[in-house]
């Protein structure tokens, strides 16, 4: 666009040239500020909806219902409460005793995005197959995580299971790793120390 006054010009001159200017671009402008408009307006109701998404997904999570699980996975995907979902889910079939179920939730959990989640599920899994007698099993469950900050915890499970399936040596192993990888200051250290007294 061209400077609208030319410097010189008479009053006159100096207003035809604006009427005429205006005329010129005053459709540009006027699409300007409606589409600058539509603009904010677009991005303010995207953020609206996002929102909403994220209440209702909450409210689901809160519910911890089957059906509020399933309505989760077809319409939340993507939402970080899915898992976190899951994890619940699997907790109450574990405790009614539906292991086969709990596993089903629990298996995705162990190689999904979230690591933390990921570590739980992991020994959830392990804890199921403990319950269900497979040793073997609930060990290489374990082993084939890094642990990281569940180290100790790991350990703790480990020595449980082979409590379990009458490896008292290993059991033993097990439990003092654990103690060397759990806080001095942590409850589970006198818990520990009543496992390992147990099988002395």
């Amino acid at each position: 666009m061209k400077n609208f006054i030319e410097i010189g010009k008479t009053e006159d001159e100096q207003a035809q040239q604006i009427k005429k200017w205006l005329k010129e671009n005053g459709p540009q402008i006027i699409a300007g500020i409606v589409l600058g408009l539509g603009g904010i307006w677009g991005l303010g109701a995207y953020k609206a909806h996002e929102y909403q998404q994220t209440i209702e997904a909450r409210a689901l999570y809160l519910n911890s219902s089957t059906a509020a699980l399933e309505e989760l996975n077809t319409n939340h995907s993507d939402s970080g409460y899915l898992p976190q979902a899951t994890l619940m889910q699997a907790k109450i079939a574990a405790k009614d005793k539906n292991y086969k179920l709990a596993l089903q939730h629990l298996s995705p959990l162990m190689n999904g995005d979230n690591s933390l989640i990921a570590k739980v599920a992991t020994m959830r899994t392990a804890s199921i197959l403990l319950e269900l007698g497979s040793f073997s099993e609930a060990i290489a469950t374990l082993d084939n995580t890094t642990a990281g900050e569940f180290d100790g915890l790991y350990s703790q499970l480990k020595g449980d299971i082979y409590v379990a399936n009458n490896n008292i040596d290993e059991a033993k192993k097990y439990y003092r790793l654990a103690l060397s990888q759990i806080s001095k200051d942590s409850e589970l250290q006198s818990l520990i120390n009543i496992k390992l007294a147990d099988l002395n």
